[in-house]
């Protein structure tokens, strides 16, 4: 049973790392999180939070002001900037497309083993950006992804889904994210006993995703990483990621072509990459059969032992209400993560008090719901017809995403 829970683990890895690797072999011819402790988020555009109605003039930008202050260096901890090399101008690499993709390799300069014990992720025009994703680069990779950033002309790759070096969907047990930004975030500091470890000659791939329905302004996104030596007295904190499908249903009396599943899913494979419509089908490999419902869930069962430190959801803007549960059903069961109103510009990871341990025969489940009647009323959905609605990359397609950040035995 295990064996094959992991050839369908893999066959579900594989369709996100397809997607990604699609979308950018296309272009040179859309969930999100913060793997820390303290912090995780992952974005979206403009929301109420306590209504889930529109909120005009109100502008996440706000959320993300730079420079912006940093707590101080704590003992052995030093600070180093890694930047867009320069401003880089968004735009869709399909017609039509309202999302842009865009990976920038970085070198952090990191002359001995370390590890990263905290970050902050500063947006350069917080107006566009939707999130960054932070992804280590191992020296054994640095020359596949110097690769990819010399074989398209221009600053960086377009990279759907994961950085087209390591896909998102590499490994869902121990995805290859450091950090990010999205919507509610701010710097984020490790525990004392905890590290993310940066062999010498490692990189960092920054993904930033543009909402173009917000503008095609310039952008230069940074980060600032605490570093310290690795003493090897540090825990690694690992990141989970348990997707689940979404299945949205154009409401009752609502008609037209997008309203068909099939259609839909080829209209996202049109818009992110010929493989990307593949991950709306490979997700039911893991979580079940397809069924058109507002709230979908997707259980996994734990194969390694860990302790789960914190964790955090992410959804797009029809999302209304998210959920991560340890042995759901189970005389056992515990909600390490309930937001009965969803956020978009709050995806804060929220640390697990106290923590729990979790070993093979546990299971992992998200729960999603999501609401077509919000796109009556956000100005993100003006003009667009209503639509089915699967697993997408896009600013107004749809996610269902827990993020578990834990440490091993």
């Amino acid at each position: 049973m295990t064996a094959r829970l992991r050839l369908v683990v893999a066959a579900v890895a594989l369709a996100l790392t397809t997607a990604s690797c699609a979308a950018t072999g296309q272009a040179s011819s859309s969930s999100s999180s913060r793997s820390a402790a303290g912090q995780l988020p992952t974005a979206s555009p403009t929301r109420s939070s306590a209504t889930g109605s529109a909120a005009p003039g109100h502008d996440h930008a706000a959320a993300a002001q730079a420079p912006r202050p940093i707590a101080p260096l704590r003992n052995g901890e030093r600070l180093v900037t890694v930047a867009m090399p320069a401003a880089y101008t968004p735009k869709a690499p399909t017609t039509p497309g309202t999302d842009d993709y865009r990976c920038f390799l970085l070198d952090p300069k990191v002359t001995r083993d370390a590890v990263i014990t905290g970050m902050d992720v500063v947006p350069g025009n917080p107006h566009i950006v939707h999130h960054v994703i932070l992804f280590r680069v191992p020296p054994d990779k640095v020359a596949r992804a110097q690769q990819e950033d010399q074989r398209v002309p221009g600053q960086g790759w377009t990279c759907f889904g994961g950085s087209g070096v390591e896909g998102q969907g590499a490994s869902l047990d121990q995805a290859p994210w450091l950090g990010a930004w999205a919507p509610g975030g701010g710097e984020s500091l490790l525990a004392p006993d905890l590290g993310m470890p940066m062999a010498a000659g490692s990189r960092i791939i920054m993904q930033v995703h543009y909402n173009l329905l917000a503008g095609h302004a310039p952008d230069r996104s940074a980060a600032r990483i605490r570093l310290a030596a690795d003493n090897g007295t540090r825990k690694t904190l690992d990141t989970v990621l348990l997707p689940g499908p979404v299945e949205l249903p154009c409401r009752p009396g609502k008609s037209g072509p997008l309203c068909d599943r099939d259609v839909a899913v080829l209209d996202v494979a049109h818009r992110f990459g010929g493989e990307a419509g593949a991950v709306a089908n490979a997700l039911h490999l893991l979580c079940g059969p397809i069924h058109a419902s507002a709230t979908q869930t997707c259980t996994r069962p734990v194969l390694e032992a860990g302790t789960i430190r914190a964790v955090a959801g992410h959804m797009h803007l029809l999302g209304r209400s998210i959920k991560v549960t340890v042995n759901k059903g189970r005389a056992d069961e515990r909600t390490i993560l309930s937001l009965p109103v969803w956020d978009f510009d709050n995806q804060s990871s929220r640390p697990v008090k106290p923590e729990v341990r979790v070993r093979p025969g546990d299971t992992l489940s998200v729960t999603c719901t999501h609401d077509q009647s919000l796109r009556d009323r956000l100005p993100a959905f003006s003009g667009l017809p209503e639509r089915y609605v699967v697993w997408g990359e896009g600013t107004t397609d749809e996610m269902c995403l827990g993020i578990v950040l834990l440490t091993r035995p």
